[in-house]
């Protein structure tokens, strides 16, 4: 059952480049009001799915967890190698090799969440915005350059490969 009523001029404000200044009417219009409120969902807003919001949620507290965990020197470390990582994918996408380009956000967003908790720890033990950054100057300055941890695994296993040559 719907309900329908007249609106009255005080109850309904209409701007004025709507009005002519030749009608002056006092009916404005019908106002419809259901007994019933009714929504209908987003579709990404379902539960279940391959892409679910719920599922990716519940893996990005998860992930957000298991940083927690760690220590902000493990944290550097792991910035470090991802971030190594992502020069790698980088080197592999110019030399036009396989890769999954889904990588490059998936590293991105790890390396923004550890970043992230890092600065919460900052910002719980009173350092300042501008104290942060010239301490992240100074830390950046500090790296030393080292293979990412895909690259050290691809020189093994080339070497396990030569070593299994020469033995056999």
């Amino acid at each position: 059952m719907i309900n329908l009523s007249i609106a009255s001029p005080s109850s309904v404000a209409i701007p004025a480049k709507f009005l002519s200044s030749t009608s002056k009417s006092s009916f404005n219009g019908l106002q419809i009001r259901f007994p019933f409120s009714f929504r209908v969902p987003p579709k990404a807003a379902c539960i279940g799915g391959r892409n679910s919001p719920v599922v990716m949620m519940a893996k990005r507290e998860e992930e957000l967890k298991d940083i927690r965990a760690k220590t902000t020197e493990e944290i550097n470390e792991e910035v470090v190698d991802l971030k190594g990582e992502l020069l790698m994918l980088r080197l592999q996408k110019s030399a036009r090799n396989e890769f999954k380009s889904s990588e490059f956000r998936r590293m991105r967003k790890r390396i923004a969440r550890m970043l992230t908790v890092k600065r919460e720890r900052e910002i719980e033990e009173g350092v300042g915005k501008r104290l942060s950054r010239k301490l992240d100057r100074k830390w950046k300055k500090s790296i030393v350059v080292r293979p990412p941890p895909s690259l050290k695994k691809l020189r093994e296993e080339e070497e396990a490969a030569e070593a299994a040559e020469k033995s056999a």
